[in-house]
């Protein structure tokens, strides 16, 4: 009887680490998809997460909220490279560095906005929210960007609130699939080898230009020509949306 009760105990343990892995594992997966942005679909909010992957279609998109530094030398590296990508910067910075603005458009780049604080919007009430939108487009309006149809929410925080804000604004959320950290400075060639290893078509590729990274700028001297040299083609947030049916993912 002894046996049988301690082989019971085992598998009793077993049994409870079993569950206890498998509920890390789905908590793990399910967090994947919070910080994915909206896409209003069919009256429900969605999240446009990647493009179609039938097209050798990759968009390259950089977060500006602070810093005019670092900016420079990715513009430049992106010229070099005759690379094309799309800036998300807050209204405010917009209105503190309107040459910079000019000269990502100049560089035929496309702008999309991060709201104009730069702050969550879970952490505002949903009239809040709708003010620094409202406030956002009106920055770019003056800036003679009165054609901003993409957002990505600060900081990625979204919820089906946000997203009736935002679709009631007249804007489509953007977000990413790939996201090497590059804030983090977690190191140049990590950087490198999530972009080149992850990267395929119709990826997002979230990356920075505030003056937080240190490694971004270098870290591009090989991955624009090594995702050319993989045959996918950089190319803005429209012509990957207008290229074909997009990935969207809903938000709960």
């Amino acid at each position: 009887m002894l046996f049988f009760s301690l082989k019971a105990d085992r598998w009793k343990r077993y049994g409870i680490v079993v569950f206890l892995a498998f509920f890390c594992a789905l908590f793990i997966w399910m967090g994947q998809f919070s910080q994915l942005p909206v896409f209003s679909n069919n009256d429900e909010p969605r999240a446009l997460s990647q493009g179609s992957e039938e097209l050798s279609y990759v968009a390259l998109t950089f977060n500006i909220s602070w810093g005019s530094d670092k900016v420079h030398e990715i513009l430049q590296q992106l010229k070099t490279h005759d690379a094309q990508a799309t800036f998300f910067v807050s209204g405010a910075w917009a209105e503190r560095h309107p040459d910079i603005v000019k000269e990502i458009h100049e560089g035929e780049h496309e702008i999309g906005m991060m709201g104009y604080e730069y702050e969550s919007y879970l952490e505002m009430k949903p009239e809040q929210v709708s003010q620094d939108i409202n406030q956002a487009k009106e920055a770019f309006s003056k800036l003679g960007f009165e054609d901003v149809k993409w957002i990505r929410p600060p900081h990625g925080h979204v919820d089906k609130e946000v997203l009736k804000k935002i679709d009631q604004a007249g804007l489509q959320a953007v977000q990413w699939s790939i996201n090497p950290r590059d804030w983090e400075n977690p190191g140049t060639n990590n950087i490198i080898d999530q972009v080149m290893n992850e990267g395929s078509k119709g990826d997002i590729i979230l990356l920075h230009a505030s003056d937080s990274v240190k490694q971004t700028s270098k870290a591009l001297e090989v991955i624009l020509p090594g995702l050319k040299q993989k045959g996918l083609q950089l190319v803005s947030i429209t012509e990957l949306v207008s290229g074909s049916e997009t990935k969207t993912t809903q938000v709960n």
